[in-house]
């Protein structure tokens, strides 16, 4: 798994491509809370549940089901009351949001897979392109030589590309609104 700070990079980027002025900063906390939230499942090491269970670290917690109820729950908790937005394009950027923590995972070059498509199948599943270090699990394994090569990693294929995206979408809103402006004066 990349480290919970990237998967929170990742949801920032995602969220760039549904900025608008009117939506409030926590609906932003909120979809980078929903990206590290699948990880929640690391909690069942403590109490003998096994990697590849259903409730195992990358099971249900990384499905696409899961990622649509959270978006669901969120959404119906805080994001439904956003005037002048559609609930169903804040929706999208909170599913999309902890959807993108599975994808990531499934891009590590390590663990079982991910199961996107539980509790239909726990199948595991990664992506054919995995560049992403894999993250030790536990914050005292995390500080060491091998957390700080993830680190490296994530910055390549998660922090770089989430700072692109924000930027391209910053710089085509800027052309967007300049033309618009400019059309406007003529």
């Amino acid at each position: 798994m990349p480290s919970v700070f990237s998967h929170a990079v990742a949801a920032i980027g995602i969220g760039a491509c549904f900025y608008r002025p009117s939506i409030p900063t926590r609906i932003w906390i909120a979809g980078a809370v929903c990206s590290m939230l699948p990880d929640i499942d690391a909690v069942g090491f403590r109490f003998g549940v096994h990697y590849g269970d259903f409730w195992g670290h990358r099971g249900f917690t990384h499905s696409l089901l899961f990622a649509a109820l959270l978006a669901t729950i969120v959404w119906a908790l805080s994001a439904r009351r956003v005037p002048g937005v559609s609930p169903l394009f804040l929706w999208m950027f909170l599913f999309l949001a902890t959807a993108s923590h599975g994808f990531l995972d499934a891009m590590t070059d390590g663990g079982l897979g991910v199961a996107f498509f539980s509790p239909i199948e726990n199948t595991r599943y990664f992506l054919p392109f995995t560049p992403i270090r894999v993250s030790p699990i536990g914050i005292t394994r995390f500080f060491s030589a091998r957390g700080l090569a993830v680190i490296r990693s994530e910055l390549v294929w998660i922090w770089l590309p989430s700072a692109l995206l924000i930027a391209a979408f910053w710089l085509s809103r800027a052309v967007w609104h300049s033309s618009r402006s400019g059309s406007s004066n003529s």
